[in-house]
């Protein structure tokens, strides 16, 4: 079952690369919506927020609404889905406690299900329960800025972070993180997310969060290629925590989609371990730290929402 679910997510992720969308690096709204809770994609009914590869995979499909429900969630408010209509997968994670019968030993095993989702707008019948959107004021520069430092501010613990030379990198052996000088990037987006991606790879040093790969993997292995994922999705997660744009890729880019079609397609784990990555390194930046047991559990956790 967890081959299959892996499988489906990564077809969706691979579907949209070939498109030209960069799931990771499609901008979302951030804020306070209309409903008192976080733009993003959401369940309409439980008003959980959508976490991990399932911001991606949602976002992807490109509906203007951050509203999800089930085909029977969509029934009960008194709407329905449009005949017709693709349902999108929604990953859920969860830990059940066993008892082996010949030993009689508690262990807590994993347990990976998917849901099947529908965008309200894929529905008929239920404008009376979507919430009417907010007015977005855009930022101003200086605004952009001062939300994007705040981000940086937050990171308690951050390892040193150098300013010279034309090259941006988090090196895990004196754990520091070097940036080119802010002057030399092409807009306040592109240095924020550039340093964001290297922030999100300081957090798997062994005194953070312990990505066991982290400077260890071969350039070019698998490992390297999630830790970079891993990267890339964490500036995502902050990009939006700080409310500016990701900005899209430009040059190479049909290397650049080819090479994730590459390395995801080779490693069907590959996008939903990474982005559950991601989410555990933002939140471990922005202050969002697990309890003291919560690093004991397997690197595969994504801690999607159920869509129930």
């Amino acid at each position: 079952m967890k081959d299959q679910v892996y499988q489906i997510v990564t077809d969706r992720i691979v579907e949209a690369l070939r498109k030209g969308v960069v799931p990771w690096r499609k901008p979302w709204r951030t804020g306070i919506g209309p409903d008192g809770v976080a733009y993003g994609p959401k369940n309409l009914v439980s008003k959980h927020a959508y976490r991990g590869v399932n911001i991606f995979t949602l976002m992807a499909t490109g509906y203007g609404s951050d509203y999800w429900l089930t085909f029977n969630q969509a029934r009960t408010l008194g709407g329905c889905v449009r005949k017709g209509e693709k349902a999108s997968p929604v990953i859920f994670w969860k830990f059940l406690d066993v008892i082996d019968k010949q030993t009689q030993k508690k262990d807590r095993i994993p347990l990976l299900r998917y849901f099947s989702v529908f965008n309200t707008d894929q529905c008929d019948g239920l404008a009376d329960a979507i919430p009417k959107p907010a007015p977005v004021e855009p930022k101003t520069e200086a605004q952009k800025i001062e939300s994007a430092e705040a981000v940086v501010k937050a990171y308690e613990g951050c390892p040193p972070i150098t300013y010279g030379g034309d090259a941006a990198a988090y090196s895990p052996g004196i754990d520091r993180i070097k940036m080119p000088v802010r002057e030399t990037f092409e807009s306040p987006e592109h240095f924020y997310s550039t340093l964001f991606h290297e922030m999100t790879h300081s957090t798997g040093h062994e005194s953070r969060l312990d990505r066991r790969m982290i400077g260890k993997a071969a350039w070019g292995s698998g490992d390297y290629g999630r830790e970079e994922l891993v990267a890339e999705c964490g500036a995502a997660f902050l990009t939006a925590e700080a409310g500016i744009d990701i900005p899209a890729v430009r040059e190479n880019e049909a290397a650049y989609l080819g090479h994730w079609m590459e390395a995801i397609n080779g490693d069907p784990r590959m996008v939903v371990v990474a982005a559950g990555a991601a989410q555990r390194a933002s939140d471990w930046i922005m202050g969002r730290r697990p309890k003291a047991e919560a690093k004991a559990e397997p690197e595969i956790d994504v801690s999607g929402e159920a869509a129930e």
